[in-house]
């Protein structure tokens, strides 16, 4: 089974607000088997547009990963989020090659 992974564009309006979300999310990620890979570091955009941040998570499955953005926990750490920023979502499957 391919892992999948949640990919985030985000800029982030209100800080001391985020933090409000950030401490929300974390329930739904250890729910569902979340791990950061890449949390807003320093980032270089070598081609296109993007974000003042970059989140990569990883799950142990799409079903997962689609399963935790739905759930009940993360729409409530999401509605924190959403007047405070602004984002863009993906969820992809990896690749097993």
């Amino acid at each position: 089974m391919s892992k999948a992974y949640w990919i985030g564009h985000v800029d982030v309006t209100d800080p001391a607000a985020y933090e409000a979300y950030r401490r929300a999310n974390a329930v739904a990620f250890q729910k569902y088997g979340g791990r950061f890979l890449v949390r807003g570091g320093a980032q270089d955009v070598v081609e296109g547009a993007a974000r003042a941040r970059t989140v990569v998570i990883e799950f142990p499955s799409l079903r997962a990963a689609q399963d935790c953005y739905h759930s009940v926990e993360y729409q409530h750490a999401k509605s924190l989020r959403a007047p405070v920023s602004d984002a863009d979502l993906v969820i992809v499957e990896g690749w097993d090659g």
